[in-house]
């Protein structure tokens, strides 16, 4: 047994070593508000997407979800600016979702517009959608909006599923075109480049994303969310920032549709379902609502989970039930925020205190 004496006497060596070495000063030696640190994140992102590809060996499946994480990733950081920073509940994303898809898909199959072009119109026109709907519905709060939202999506995946006469058939559009770079077409049997096309587009996004919510918009975002009334006091325009937050969202939603219609070559309605709306809210709420960067790792894992739960078929709806459920109940700041949250802990420990 070790007495108390040399218990004390270690420890008072090991403070006088983190000292002399000046461990503390090199650990926290670059503020918490210095560019370098903000940049951490991206930093992060990009070095793991460099690396999963060649850790992956190029195996089209596994290349394909995370070209899949690309896509949900578009749609949940516009869910992400509308929840989490302006405060404002949506459940009928997968709607932009796949009028954006449908749109783009018709205008190529139907008509013979490039991809390039099509995916324009497609997100011009859910756009201005978007801004029929959102201007009388976000007149709502709570759960009411929640429900005008849930109502929105409802009526467009029936309206989706009548469109046989277009569609020409009635399990979906067939035979969308891929995108194309010079002789290089962006199809499944690229998995490679639709990889890379996806996170370029991705990255753009966030940087995009994090310039708003550092802006003035971005503040007016917070403030709403935060207290209507108060920045109602301050001359915040409530109104038309919760349209154009929404009408944002909803454009985020329509480009992950184009890109999903031209990836696969096939969309069928059953894709744009309310349940798809529901796992978008759970990515963001699990990630951490009011974090981009949460937005992200919500996404790469419950797009992952089914994946890795496939192995116990008979049992994965309740094992990815309870684990949502131990999430919502032990990290009601999502994964972002219990991150944080551990690392100011390991902070404090490791912090050596500057008096004997």
């Amino acid at each position: 047994m070790v007495s108390s004496g040399l218990k004390k006497e270690a420890y008072k060596i090991t403070r006088l070593l983190f000292k002399r070495m000046n461990i503390k000063n090199f650990i926290f030696s670059i503020p918490q508000n210095n560019r370098f640190t903000k940049q951490i994140p991206m930093f992060i992102l990009i070095l793991f997407l460099v690396i999963f590809p060649i850790a992956m060996s190029g195996n089209k499946y596994r290349l394909g979800v995370m070209t899949t994480v690309g896509i949900n990733a578009l749609i949940v950081i516009g869910l992400n600016l509308l929840m989490g920073y302006a405060g404002q509940v949506s459940l009928g994303h997968a709607g932009f979702f796949g009028i954006g898809a449908y749109c783009s898909g018709l205008l190529n199959v139907n008509l013979g517009m490039s991809p390039w072009i099509s995916t324009v119109i497609a997100i011009i026109f859910t756009a201005i959608i978007a801004y029929i709907i959102g201007v009388p519905t976000l007149k709502l709060k709570g759960h009411y909006l929640a429900m005008a939202t849930l109502g929105f999506g409802e009526i467009v995946y029936v309206v989706l599923s009548k469109l046989d006469w277009l569609t020409k058939d009635t399990s979906g559009l067939l035979g969308i075109y891929p995108f194309s770079l010079g002789f290089i077409d962006l199809d499944s049997n690229f998995a490679l480049g639709q990889y890379i096309f996806v996170w370029i587009i991705v990255l753009a996004i966030i940087i995009l994303s994090l310039n708003i919510t550092k802006s003035r918009v971005g503040r007016a975002f917070r403030a709403i969310h935060g207290s209507e009334i108060a920045a109602s006091a301050m001359g915040v325009n409530i109104a038309k920032y919760k349209v154009q937050v929404f009408v944002l969202s909803a454009i985020y939603a329509a480009l992950a549709g184009s890109l999903y219609a031209h990836f696969h070559g096939f969309i069928g309605y059953p894709t744009f379902h309310l349940g798809t709306s529901i796992t978008l809210v759970t990515m963001v709420i699990v990630g951490g609502s009011g974090s981009l960067w949460g937005a992200i790792l919500g996404t790469i894992l419950l797009t992952w989970l089914p994946e890795w739960l496939s192995v116990i078929k008979k049992y994965d709806i309740v094992i990815y039930g309870l684990l949502l459920m131990l999430v919502m109940i032990f990290m009601p700041d999502g994964l972002v925020g219990r991150l944080s949250a551990l690392i100011s802990h390991i902070k404090v420990k490791l912090s050596i205190p500057s008096n004997d």
